[in-house]
């Protein structure tokens, strides 16, 4: 490509913007996954709903393509199965919905996970030393543009 490196970035000359739509090829290509291979993940994970146009053309919103990252992640470099990653996610919409005051009532006590503190608050210090980062830049930027 002549122009850029990455087509869902929109660093391209003239390409999209990050907040477009892509094609499933376009996808692929960024993902290093075979066009069948995200379609295969489509039956297997109702998270992903590409938008399907005449002809059955897929676009992809960021946010599936998000989702596709994540998918790729845990499967190819951590090693979890689809079923594995099939209950991550039913989790994760799980806690999301927690967090939202909705409660879950179609899943029985004995097949929730305790949820694990440890990683909370770790996750918790390094958002707080990236925060604490960030504002240290902030301050250090400031100072060069008021010189």
């Amino acid at each position: 490509m002549a122009f850029g490196t990455d087509n869902l970035t929109g660093s391209r000359r003239g390409g999209k913007s990050p907040g477009a739509f892509r094609t499933i090829s376009e996808v692929s290509n960024a993902l290093e996954v075979p066009p069948h291979v995200l379609r295969f993940w489509e039956t297997k994970f109702p998270q992903i709903k590409p938008l399907k146009r005449g002809g059955g053309r897929r676009y992809y919103r960021p946010e599936d393509v998000s989702l596709l990252r994540q998918i790729r992640q845990l499967l190819y470099n951590d090693g979890y199965t689809i079923k594995g990653v099939q209950r991550l996610l039913k989790e994760g919409a799980q806690k999301n919905s927690a967090q939202l005051g909705v409660v879950a009532t179609n899943e029985p006590d004995e097949q929730k996970q305790p949820q694990n503190i440890t990683t909370s608050s770790q996750e918790k210090a390094t958002l707080r030393s990236i925060v604490d980062e960030l504002q240290s830049l902030r301050k250090l930027l400031s100072t060069v543009l008021d010189k």
